[in-house]
């Protein structure tokens, strides 16, 4: 095996240096040659495995499906505890070469159409898992090679996130809907016991692939028959697959997650709220959890914080756009108002400018219904309405503080809107956002709210809209041939048939889980308010004539930033349509 890895890592394109030194670090700390080759960087892992496959005459799978009716005998065959053990995956069933492991791991010998098993792997060099799996098989195995993040991947597609450990809880008789079970559980969950049978791993396996998936949220929810978790990947909810049975564990999964966020496990009939501190990897995750009872039970929503890094950079904005910003934060006082409806970044944008101004020579308090993410150096007080602290009786209490800076979380009625304006006019810098649908309609929510134009005028510095859109993944983007009756539909036939311009792939690649996208990035519009605007606003100007003046002021129309986001290769013209479909009706 050794000779047939060399020569496959070389024709990989690995130095022989790299290999020896990989061979080394396998043989000091006791793992696979080929696993020290990839993890040291040294070899592609996709390269390095269709070369290996090649040289062992082994068929090489770039993506190991099973057919759908073969499932089940495959998960009875290979149960997901091995599997995962062994890092292997049943492919299906052929009539082929037998692999056999009773000497030599690769030696192969025919079998005259006998029935196989047809079981994937990532490491030909792992003898132990071979030998286990011809313990474990009932049938003979035709061995396939993959690579291991494929390899992977199928695994949780086929069984479930979590289903090894789901199976040793069934074992265990761990399905009990007893919440005092799982409350004495929960009190002895950092003792030595073995946890590979414990719902407290389950969970934290459902948390952990959320993180590595970059997922916002986790949505834990009943339906008459299983138990449907989903997580918000890029603003789009996906469903992920779970253990046939977990209906079963539905109970003991809640009250987990309950005892978790430190809620009441006995109240199940009405709404409730709290926190869970996580670590992982070292960095510090903030879940916010709701749980709202349903008539199939308790639905959980775990809103997954502090992933981000709150930078100028990671909002991607252009050159102008990133001057004005810079302009704006340098001001004084004044108000800046950030609009756009829920789920548009809005808090990231704000956390943003406030980490941005965050030094030892400025107060910063805000006010925050709820505190999302802890920045540090920051006053953060929580909004807490039972006992009558609203973001009007807080904002008055923070201007008694001696603050240079502030933030609210929203301005949602008259008597918050008056005392920002006169908080800004007496000398300070403030931050908050509007639900509307683009930067100039600001203007007239806040005096529909109430407050006086020349007040509007006078106060507020600058209006921001923004809106998410998926960013295209770098990886398997491809130009796109929009014919010009494409262009009209989706509302650019402005666009020139010269301009490059890209789509999402179809059928996606691993990076990113199959959905063409990657991430994403705000599109932003910034309505100054400059002295001409000021005077219409005293005037009581109409929206339209706003605009207007807007735009002669250098006002760019949140379409128009998108149609360069899209002309620049980062995102496509369907998500630009997507997201500013008001502007366009």
């Amino acid at each position: 095996m050794p000779s047939i890895l060399q020569s496959s890592a070389r024709a990989a394109g690995v130095m022989d240096t790299d290999i020896q030194a990989a061979l080394s670090t396998a043989a000091a700390g006791g793992i696979s040659p080929v696993l020290a080759l990839v993890e040291s960087g040294a070899a592609d892992e996709r390269l390095l495995s269709r070369h290996l496959a090649d040289s062992l005459g082994w068929p090489w799978l770039e993506s190991p499906r099973p057919e759908p009716a073969d499932a089940a005998e495959l998960k009875r065959l290979i149960p997901a505890r091995f599997a995962v053990r062994h890092q292997v995956f049943p492919v299906g069933f052929g009539h082929g070469r037998v692999t056999t492991t009773s000497h030599q791991p690769v030696a192969e010998s025919s079998s005259p159409q006998k029935r196989t098993l047809k079981l994937a792997c990532h490491d030909p060099c792992d003898l132990l898992a071979r030998q286990a799996v011809a313990r474990q098989s009932e049938l003979p195995v035709e061995w396939c090679l993959t690579p291991r993040t494929e390899l992977l991947s199928a695994v949780q597609q086929l069984y479930g996130v979590g289903a090894d450990t789901f199976d040793a809880l069934i074992a265990a008789g761990g399905g009990s809907s007893d919440d005092h079970h799982l409350r004495d559980e929960a009190n002895v969950i950092d003792s030595d016991e073995d946890q590979d049978a414990s719902v407290v791993k389950f969970v934290n396996q459902i948390i952990r692939e959320a993180l590595a998936q970059k997922a916002t949220d986790i949505h834990v929810e009943p339906q008459p028959d299983s138990l449907r978790i989903r997580y918000r990947i890029d603003g789009f909810l996906h469903e992920i697959p779970v253990p046939e049975n977990i209906k079963s564990l539905q109970a003991s999964v809640i009250a987990r997650i309950k005892v978790m966020s430190k809620l009441d496990i006995a109240e199940k009939r009405l709404p409730q709220d709290g926190r869970i501190n996580l670590k992982a990897d070292g960095q510090s995750i903030d879940v916010r959890v709701a749980c709202i009872p349903s008539v199939e039970g308790e639905s959980i929503s775990l809103r997954l914080l502090g992933q981000e890094r709150f930078t100028l950079d990671r909002l991607g904005l252009s050159t102008a756009h990133r001057e004005k910003i810079e302009l704006l934060l340098a001001k004084p006082n004044g108000i800046v108002l950030v609009t756009g409806p829920t789920g548009s970044g809005k808090s990231t944008t704000l956390y943003t400018f406030l980490t941005q101004l965050n030094s030892v020579h400025r107060r910063i308090v805000t006010i925050e219904d709820p505190v999302e993410n802890k920045l540090p150096g920051i006053v953060q007080i929580p909004v807490k309405n039972e006992i009558g602290l609203t973001f009007a009786s807080g904002l008055r209490s923070i201007l008694r503080g001696d603050p240079n800076v502030v933030m609210v979380g929203e301005i949602r009625d008259l008597e918050t809107a008056e005392i920002a304006v006169r908080a800004s006019l007496t000398g300070h810098l403030v931050f908050s956002t509007l639900h509307t649908n683009d930067a100039v309609a600001g203007i007239t929510r806040l005096i529909e709210m109430g407050v006086k134009p020349f007040l509007v005028g006078t106060a507020v510095r600058a209006f921001i809209a923004q809106r998410l859109v998926r960013c295209l993944c770098p990886s398997c983007k491809e130009p796109a041939n929009y014919t010009r009756s494409d262009l009209t539909k989706l509302g650019f036939p402005e666009v020139k048939k010269s301009n490059t311009l890209y789509r999402a792939a179809k059928a996606g690649c691993q990076q990113c889980r199959s959905t063409g996208y990657s991430g994403r990035v705000a599109l932003y519009e910034i309505a100054l308010m400059t002295p001409a605007m000021q005077a219409l606003v005293s005037q009581r100007a109409s929206e339209s004539d706003l605009q207007a003046q807007a735009r002669k002021d250098g006002f760019v129309p949140m379409r128009d930033y998108g149609l360069q986001k899209a002309l620049e290769g980062i995102t496509t013209l369907e998500e630009v349509a997507r997201v500013t479909s008001e502007e366009l009706e």
